[in-house]
């Protein structure tokens, strides 16, 4: 009798043990399948020039349904200002410039390596002027003429900074100084000259496509100012770098490709 109740015993010790492991092995599995669904959506901040803003929403579409597993968030505005806010320890990911010194303070500063980085588009620099308002701009020499002129500022925004150099390769800029109101992108002079609070303003190309409001009335020389070009780049802290990097590497791809320069930025060759 005593073997009987030792070995119901053993059976009853035996199951507990197996309903504990079962419990363990449960919460184990629970946790591994929370940390495996919060592992397969990665959130990536882009910060990235104004000027982009069309063509790089069109890209985002394309990417997310390659890659669903990666979201892209966008932080615009003048290349200056964001280099400034990734220098400072803002959280981004991959930075696209509209100017090469502001892209290679960065490098300098070790915070994005030049192995990981990229010209991807260049772009050229208009004069506009609104569309329903005819006050006979036809040339930079013009301004001379005008009232208020939209610009960039130049120390953040590098349309800007190519529009004074324009200026002042002209023999422009101390006539025209006076008259100048400063911008924070190339998007808000855009959104000046669209409302008629003034009468011309210096963006890109691409940006005057986007507005049936405004017109070109001259294109800069590019002997006028520093080449325009669009580094792209990985910051190399970057918490999500493998998916950064996948990005990055589909921005230069041809789909990416032919969506910029449907938008009017030139290929780099």
């Amino acid at each position: 009798m005593k073997n009987y109740y030792r070995s119901v015993l053993s059976v009853l010790l035996l199951l507990i043990i197996l309903s504990g492991c079962s419990a363990n092995d449960k919460t184990t599995a629970e946790n591994s399948n929370k940390q495996d669904a919060s592992q397969d959506k990665v959130e990536l901040t882009v910060s990235a020039a104004a000027s982009l803003q069309d063509a790089l929403t069109d890209i985002k579409a394309d990417f997310e349904k390659e890659n669903p597993n990666i979201i892209l968030h966008f932080n615009f505005g003048g290349s200056g200002a964001l280099q400034q806010q990734i220098s400072q320890g803002a959280p981004v990911d991959v930075f696209v410039s509209a100017a090469e010194d502001k892209f290679q303070i960065l490098v300098d500063d070790g915070l994005m390596e030049k192995s990981d980085s990229t010209d991807l588009v260049g772009n050229e620099l208009v004069l506009v002027v609104p569309r329903d308002l005819d006050k006979g701009i036809k040339s930079f020499e013009d301004l001379t003429k005008t009232g208020k002129i939209a610009l960039g500022t130049p120390e953040s925004v590098p349309a800007g900074q190519y529009g004074k150099d324009t200026l002042e390769s002209l023999n422009l800029w101390t006539k025209l100084e006076d008259k100048v109101i400063y911008a924070k992108d190339v998007r808000q002079v855009l959104t000046y000259v669209e409302t008629n609070n003034v009468d011309a303003g210096i963006v890109y190309k691409t940006d005057a496509l986007t507005s049936d409001k405004v017109e070109i009335a001259a294109t800069a020389e590019e002997s006028s100012h520093d080449p325009i070009i669009y580094p792209a780049g990985v910051i190399k802290n970057s918490t999500y770098y493998a998916q950064a990097k996948t990005f990055y590497d589909y921005l230069q791809g041809v789909n990416s490709l032919k969506i910029l320069e449907q938008y009017g930025f030139k290929g780099m060759k």
